[in-house]
C-alpha cells in the first residue's frame, strides 16, 4: 500500500508542471523544490547531528554570489563557475566548521548566528564587489541553459532534490550515519567507544554547507539576483522553522515544511498582507497538535486512528457472522 501511495505521489510531482495553470505557479513549484534542498541541509546538521545552526544562510548566500561574480565579472562559462562556486562554498564550511564546533548547544547557536551574521555584513558593505543592498542581476546569458525553460528548470531541481536526498539516505544508512546519530543521541558514550566525536560532527556540519551551496546554485538560476536578504537571520530562522515544522530528523519533512513556508509566502501573500500572522498561528497549531511535526505528527495520529477502529472492525464482523449463523 505504502508502495503504491508513494508511485502515485511521485507521478502526481512528475506531472506537476504539465497541469499547473501557469509558469507562474511553475516557479512556485520550483522555489519549494530549491527551498526544500536548503531546508534539507538544515535538517542534516539539525536533525541528523542535533546541532542547530541560525547561519545557514551563509552558505547558500555564498554559493549565489560566487556563482553571480564567477560568471559576470570573471567571465566564466556556467559549468566551471558552479564547480568553482561549490568549492568556494565547501571550503567556507570547513572553515566556519573550525570555528562553530568549538562549542555545542546554546554556545554553537549563537556562534553559526555571528558567523552568519559577518557574512551578511561582507555581502552589505562590501560594495565594490557585491553592490551592496542593490544586489546582483544574473543576465539570462550567464545561466545555464537550464533555466530557459521554467518547466525544464522544475525537473532540473526536482533531479537534484533526488540525487542529493538519495546521497543522504545511503549515508544515513552506512556505518558513519549511524555514527551521526550516535553523536546526537549519547555523545560520551560514543566517545567512550572510540569514536571521534568532533571529527564526526565536523564532516556533518561540512556535508551540509555543501548541501546548502547546492540550493544556491538553483536560487541564482532561479530569481537570476542576488542580495545581502538572501544571506539574513530571517532566511535561516525560516529554513529552521521549515525543519521544525515538517518534522526534524525526518527524510521528507523538512520538504513539507518548506511548502507550507512557500505557499504562504507567495501564495496567501497575494490575498491579505498579514500572511506572517497567519504564519504564526499554523506554527503555533503544529507546535500544540503535532509537537514532532507534521510528519511523524501525522503518521501518529493516523496509527493512533487505526487502532481506535480496528476494534470496532473486528465487533462488527463478529456480529455479522453471528446473525449470519442464526439465519442458517
Amino acid at each position: 500500500m505504502k508502495t503504491i501511495i508513494a508511485a502515485l505521489l511521485m507521478a502526481a510531482i512528475l506531472m506537476l508542471p504539465l497541469i499547473l495553470p501557469s509558469a507562474f505557479y511553475v516557479g512556485i513549484a520550483t522555489q519549494i523544490l530549491i527551498y526544500g534542498l536548503f531546508a534539507v541541509s538544515v535538517n542534516v546538521i539539525a536533525g541528523y547531528g542535533g546541532m542547530v545552526s541560525l547561519g545557514h544562510a551563509a552558505f547558500l548566500g555564498i554559493a549565489a554570489y560566487a556563482f553571480a561574480l564567477l560568471t559576470t565579472v570573471s567571465g566564466l562559462s556556467p559549468l566551471p563557475a558552479i564547480i568553482g562556486s561549490l568549492a568556494l562554498t565547501t571550503a567556507t564550511a570547513a572553515l566556519f566548521g573550525l570555528i562553530a564546533l568549538r562549542t555545542t548547544g546554546l554556545g554553537f547557536l549563537m556562534i553559526t548566528l555571528a558567523l552568519g551574521q559577518i557574512v551578511w555584513g561582507v555581502a552589505f558593505r562590501f560594495v565594490d564587489l557585491t553592490n551592496g543592498d542593490n544586489g546582483i542581476s544574473l543576465p539570462r546569458s550567464s545561466a545555464s541553459a537550464a533555466v530557459v525553460s521554467p518547466t525544464v528548470f522544475f525537473y532540473v531541481c526536482l533531479a537534484t532534490l533526488a540525487a542529493t536526498m538519495g546521497f543522504l539516505a545511503l549515508l544515513m544508512r552506512s556505518p558513519f550515519g549511524a555514527s551521526i546519530e550516535g553523536v546526537r543521541d549519547q555523545p560520551r558514550r560514543m566517545s567512550t567507544l572510540g569514536y571521534d566525536v568532533w571529527v564526526i560532527r565536523y564532516v556533518t556540519y561540512v556535508v551540509s554547507g555543501f548541501v546548502a551551496g547546492v540550493a544556491g546554485i538553483l536560487y541564482i538560476h532561479l530569481f537570476r539576483f542576488i542580495s545581502p536578504h538572501a544571506l539574513s537571520l530571517t532566511v535561516s530562522s525560516e529554513a529552521v522553522l521549515m525543519v521544525i515544522a515538517g518534522g526534524i530528523g525526518t527524510a521528507f519533512g523538512p520538504l513539507i515544511g518548506a511548502a507550507l513556508v512557500v505557499l504562504l509566502k507567495n501564495v496567501a501573500s497575494a490575498y491579505t498582507d498579514r500572511w506572517p500572522t497567519l504564519l504564526g498561528i499554523i506554527f503555533l497549531f503544529i507546535i500544540v497538535a503535532v509537537p514532532e511535526g507534521l510528519v511523524p505528527g501525522l503518521r501518529r495520529l493516523g496509527t493512533k486512528a487505526s487502532t481506535i477502529l480496528r476494534p470496532k472492525a473486528v465487533v462488527s464482523s463478529r456480529v455479522v457472522r453471528a446473525d449470519q449463523k442464526g439465519t442458517r
